[in-house]
């Protein structure tokens, strides 16, 4: 069955605010439905940007930049991967995740399948 790599971007203030406990807990009620389906296989949240990396190669040179990254509107703030009978399927999955927000996020879902 293919598994899929869910990216959940937000607004980088809404990343480093944190969800609401009523949000942890929506999602926590979520992701215990998803476990018991056998679809969720990976979940977690990521730091902030603050406390993150960024490696670039380019010109055959590497450069390293420590976070915060002040040009960065959005960020990762977590990332899902599912195991799913079809890109229908985790997409299904993906909307209800983002349908479980208060309406003032602003998330959007990257869905990749990944190779292999």
């Amino acid at each position: 069955m293919p598994r899929y790599l869910s990216l959940v971007k937000t607004q980088e203030s809404q990343a480093a605010a944190g969800p609401s406990p009523e949000l942890m807990q929506r999602m926590g009620e979520l992701i215990e439905e998803m476990t018991k389906a056998g679809v969720m296989l990976d979940t977690a949240g990521l730091t902030p940007t603050a406390q993150g990396t960024r490696v670039h190669w380019e010109d055959g040179k590497v450069s390293v930049t420590d976070g915060p990254f002040t040009e960065t509107k959005e960020a990762v703030g977590g990332y899902a991967i599912l195991q799913c009978k079809d890109k229908a399927e985790a997409l299904e999955w993906t909307k209800r995740f983002l349908k479980v927000h208060e309406d003032f996020w602003t998330v959007t879902c990257e869905v990749r399948e990944i190779m292999g």
